[in-house]
């Protein structure tokens, strides 16, 4: 089976899964971007060995040819691109209450994307987790999951704070952004992790200034390694995608 092949196999079944059917798309870019959307409002319900496998021989595949990045380097370090590429113990996925992924087809938020290259079982192995815990997450907190189809060994979802379309961030909702940070870390931390790397959490979509919560990330993530003297953690990567964060983390990390 090649790869064209291996693609409409997985499309047959997940148009199974969500109920619909459409036509396949010729092109090998199109067959991939109806996976997505397709993966992105599929249900957390168990698949087969022969699905799995073919999912992740094509999310592996897709992958290499962005190219995984590895960093050199220990203490706090910035990094612009696709978080989807880093190889490192963790990378934080800034999640909804619900911990079930966005369920928009193609969106690009960055649980869109972390959703997509890891594969559906990210999804189920949320949906077992907040199954378990019996009520939605609270902000501030966080849970761990494996990475599957990501170069990442491990994803940590935490749900930060919401800021109303125009408002400045409350006292509490800035503590909340701190709880984000300090409660993965922690969780890495347990897990025995040497490197995690962190999106801009709250950001974008859920409004949170970016300038304060930089300022907010910074300070929260160099306390934390103040108060652990021998932390397994080595390295931590603040990952930015938009050149504004970028500006932004690049000052504040320099005028320290």
């Amino acid at each position: 089976m090649n790869r064209a092949e291996n693609l409409d196999y997985i499309l047959r079944q997940l148009m199974t899964d969500v109920g619909k059917q459409y036509a396949l798309p010729a092109s090998l870019s199109d067959k991939q971007r109806m996976m997505r959307a397709l993966m992105n409002i599929r249900q957390p319900i168990p698949a087969s060995q022969e699905f799995l496998k073919a999912q992740d021989w094509e999310l592996q595949r897709q992958t290499e040819e962005k190219g995984v990045v590895s960093l050199d380097g220990e203490g706090i370090l910035l990094w612009q691109g696709d978080i989807t590429r880093l190889q490192v113990d963790a990378i934080v996925n800034a999640a909804n209450s619900q911990m079930l992924g966005c369920w928009t087809p193609l969106h690009q938020c960055i649980d869109n994307c972390i959703h997509s290259a890891a594969g559906i079982e990210l999804r189920q192995a949320c949906h077992e987790q907040m199954q378990a815990q019996g009520h939605d997450e609270q902000t501030g907190k966080a849970k761990i999951t494996l990475g599957y189809n990501l170069p990442a060994k491990h994803v940590i979802h935490t749900v930060g704070p919401i800021i109303p379309q125009g408002m400045v961030p409350t006292q509490e909702q800035e503590e909340l952004l701190a709880s984000c940070y300090h409660s993965c870390l922690n969780l890495a931390e347990t897990y025995h992790l040497r490197s995690i790397a962190f999106c801009c959490i709250s950001t974008g979509v859920f409004n949170f200034p970016n300038e304060r919560a930089a300022e907010i990330a910074l300070a929260t993530v160099r306390k934390w390694f103040a108060l652990h003297q021998t932390p397994t953690i080595t390295q931590v990567v603040f990952n930015v995608f938009k050149d504004n964060d970028h500006e932004i983390y690049q000052r504040l990390l320099t005028e320290d």
